[in-house]
């Protein structure tokens, strides 16, 4: 292995080398850095290489400048989203990249470093020679704590997700459906929906059915620019998709499927109240589903699944509704936390939490005057 990481300065460089390695992911794209730099955010991109230049780790930080409460002097948090990507069997490997990472939240005087790489802890596969591979992930929970991580109270990303196996032909993956889902996509289609794919000129109304699905459902969303930029940069870059579905001219739902690699992503959907009993969301699902096998994609990201699978969850109504695509819980091992200054990082876990509170307050608010003047 070459002694330090390299940092990276190309887009199509850093994408090809990234869909090389195993477990990369979509927030790890040279695009999803891009957006965060216009959002408060330095993006570094690093790639550590065998001594013959071979890639066989990747890590793009994000580093965003705090004050705490009170104090004077500025620091800094790292954020590695859904990384580092690297094979995280590879004990060697995986301590050496996390020693470099720690290293370089030192070097930055960070009160902390963030990662939440996108490996399983309960989706137990069996290897060649009959070990169960979710043993290696539980171990890696347990040295990530032996060597001083901590997991972390701030996830920021989903811990668990659902995931679509996209390799078995339409017809099969139709048939391992709920019989209900199917059934829904059918009249869906006898009802008069219709789904057509969407552009970049359909931002505003996207946006504007998105705000109000958050007012509806009672969470909270970012202001307008920063969706607008957001999706128009990954529609231009030809890794993302709208999906638009009306009824009778009226725009019912929509959703918008992004894609990086072999995987598919399902990120954002919302809808409006007309029309509801036409299951509009089990068509758009349906004709996404058949865009990213189109594409080449092997899977399909529902992105986001309950913490706890709880009637009484609020993610189980949306749970449920994606497995009736025949969708699997995928876990993971969530987000973990390196204390670089653990004082600091004692009075940031306190802050932060209540900051976002009050962030999320403020979003609905901001959301409502959003929607006033459009």
């Amino acid at each position: 292995m070459s002694e330090q990481p390299i940092r990276v300065y190309e887009s199509a460089e850093w994408n090809r080398l990234l869909k090389d390695l195993p477990n990369h992911h979509l927030l790890q794209s040279w695009e999803w850095g891009s957006l965060k730099e216009k959002y408060g955010w330095k993006a570094e991109r690093m790639v550590w290489r065998t001594s013959s230049q071979q890639p066989i780790a990747a890590a793009q930080m994000l580093c965003r400048h705090v004050r705490l409460p009170g104090l004077a002097i500025r620091l800094s948090v790292l954020y590695c989203p859904k990384g580092p990507i690297l094979d995280w069997s590879d004990s060697s490997l995986r301590l050496r990249v996390l020693a470099d990472l720690k290293r370089m939240a030192d070097h930055k005087a960070a009160i902390l470093l963030k990662i939440d790489p996108n490996i399983p802890t309960s989706q137990v596969t069996t290897s060649a020679e009959g070990k169960d591979n979710n043993a290696i992930n539980l171990d890696i929970a347990q040295e990530l704590a032996r060597i001083g991580w901590r997991e972390s109270a701030e996830q920021i990303q989903f811990r668990n997700t659902m995931i679509l196996d996209l390799k078995p032909a339409e017809s099969e993956i139709l048939a391992a459906m709920k019989q209900k889902t199917r059934y829904n996509i059918r009249l869906a289609s006898r009802r008069g929906v219709r789904i057509r794919q969407g552009g970049i000129e359909d931002i505003d109304v996207l946006y504007r059915m998105y705000a109000e699905t958050s007012l509806r459902d009672g969470f909270a969303i970012r202001k307008p620019a920063y969706y607008c930029d957001l999706w128009s940069s990954f529609i231009k870059a030809n890794l993302a998709q709208p999906f638009i579905a009306e009824v009778n001219g009226d725009i019912t739902a929509a959703l918008i499927a992004f894609q990086f690699g072999e995987t598919a992503y399902y990120l954002y959907g919302m809808s409006r109240s007309i029309h509801r009993e036409k299951m509009s969301n089990h068509l758009l699902q349906w004709e996404a589903i058949r865009w990213a096998k189109s594409q080449g994609c092997d899977i399909y990201d529902f992105w986001g699944a309950p913490d706890h699978f709880d009637p009484k969850d609020p993610m189980w109504g949306v749970y449920r509704f994606k497995q009736g695509f025949g969708a699997q819980v995928f876990h993971t091992i969530g987000a973990w936390d390196y204390p670089a200054r653990p004082m600091m990082y004692w009075l940031y876990s306190i802050a932060l939490p209540r900051l976002l509170a009050i962030m999320r307050t403020r979003g609905q608010t901001q959301t409502r005057h959003s929607l006033e003047q459009l």
